[in-house]
Order: structure tokens, then sequence, then C-alpha cells
């Protein structure tokens, strides 16, 4: 059974780097995929690397996508608008807790749905 992918997105290779290497600790069912930082590997986003992540991440459950900053945001949204596939949607969430609670829902299976619920109740607390 295919789970909810999840893309991290930020302006550096390390952070999201980081940031999946602590979600796979506790994680290993779930496609995590990262695009940080430009095709150069400077500080920025790609649209590019946005758009492979979601590719190798994506299952007809979905993917979702965590961002760092707002211009990481608005290439998420063009990346989606670009890729082509349905239920893939940007999580307006700290990008590590938002992650990692996304990553734990999606690994027992729930659906876009009720991760994207899950991950927006802890931004309330």
């Amino acid at each position: 059974m295919a789970n909810v992918g999840i893309v991290l997105i930020s302006h550096s290779s390390k952070v999201v780097a980081g940031i999946q290497e602590i979600i796979q600790q506790v994680v290993h069912n779930v496609p995590i995929e990262i695009a940080g930082g430009t095709e150069d590997d400077e500080i920025g986003t790609s649209v590019e690397k946005i758009n492979n992540a979601i590719e190798r991440a994506y299952s007809e459950k979905g993917v979702l996508l965590f961002y760092d900053l707002g211009s990481a945001k608005m290439n998420a949204e063009l990346a989606i608008e670009l890729c082509g596939y349905d239920h893939v949607k940007v999580i307006n969430a700290p990008i590590l807790e938002g992650a990692y609670v996304a990553a734990v829902e999606s690994g027992i299976g729930r659906t876009i749905e009720e991760i994207e619920e899950a991950v927006q109740k802890i931004t309330k607390e």
C-alpha cells in the first residue's frame, strides 16, 4: 500500500537534508524527498528540483509539500501547476514539525486530507 509522499523545500540543501534525516529515524515507509537550494547548490529554490522531488515522492495517495520561506512557497505552487499530478498540496506549517507529523500520519495509512488536518492541529497549539 502506497502512502502519501512528502517533499521538503528549503533555500538550503543542508536544512532539508537534516530534516529528512530526523524524520527517517522514525518513519521508514513514507517517501520523503528533498528540494533544497538552487541548481548550483546556492541559497535559493528551484522549480526543477521541486518537480523532480514531487516525481520521486508521488503515489496515487498524493504528495504534501512543506517549505521554509515565502519564495519557496511560490516555487512550490508553480511546480504543482507544472507537474500535472492530482493530490499535490502545499502545506502552511513549520517545516520540521509539520513534516514530522505528516510522515507519522502517512506511515499509518492516513489520507492526504486526514494528514493535512493533523498538521493544522499542531500549528494551532
